[in-house]
């Protein structure tokens, strides 16, 4: 059976990612699974949330210890899916900004491996992440700015790491690109190769 396609698109909350996993499997040919952050805060249990969610900072280091094993079996669905033929596209959010290194993208990359992957930075300028914040903050999901404070320090923390190390197949940045134009440039560079090499170098 031939493998299904994974994509992984990677960025910071508010970035488009979600928009751009939905509008993959609305218009790419094909079975598309859409796992990633958003699934799986709701399938893990409350004491452990946000679970691979959590943010930069080293704030809950009662929780890390849990969030490489919940990674690990995020990654390890995603390669299921994929060698029963299914495609799947995940939305994360990673970094290794813990209170230590975990080398968490590594060991996902390694569990990933002989599978077709392209790895997707989702890139959206802090202004642009502000204002999404605002428009949705009015039910305390996400951490908003202030006039005193405009770019909260855990804001500003997603946008500078989780772009580290910053290897990427291809990237898009969801503040010049609608979720749809976004998805299609993902698809056309899928199409027009090369072949994608960033998870096998992560590895």
């Amino acid at each position: 059976m031939e493998a299904g396609q994974i994509i992984i698109l990677n960025g910071a909350p508010r970035s488009g990612k979600s928009s751009i996993a939905a509008t993959v499997q609305e218009m790419f040919d094909g079975v598309w699974i859409n796992l990633g952050v958003d699934a799986c805060v709701q399938i893990t249990p409350p004491r452990l949330r946000p679970g691979i969610g959590l943010r930069p900072g080293g704030e809950r280091p009662d929780l890390e210890a849990f969030v490489p094993r919940l990674y690990a079996a995020l990654y390890e669905s995603i390669a299921a899916h994929s060698r029963l033929g299914l495609n799947v596209v995940a939305d994360v959010g990673h970094h290794d900004a813990y209170s230590r290194p975990l080398g968490i993208l590594r060991d996902c990359a390694r569990r990933l491996a002989g599978l077709p992957v392209l790895f997707v930075g989702v890139h959206c300028p802090v202004d642009v992440i502000m204002q999404r914040r605002a428009a949705s903050g009015a039910d305390g999901a996400y951490v908003t700015g202030s006039v005193d404070d405009p770019v909260p320090l855990p804001v500003g923390l997603w946008q500078e790491e989780v772009h580290r190390p910053g290897v990427y197949d291809f990237e898009v940045d969801t503040s010049r690109q609608n979720p749809t134009e976004c998805a299609m440039a993902i698809r056309q560079r899928l199409d027009a190769g090369p072949e994608p090499l960033a998870f096998r170098r992560l590895a």
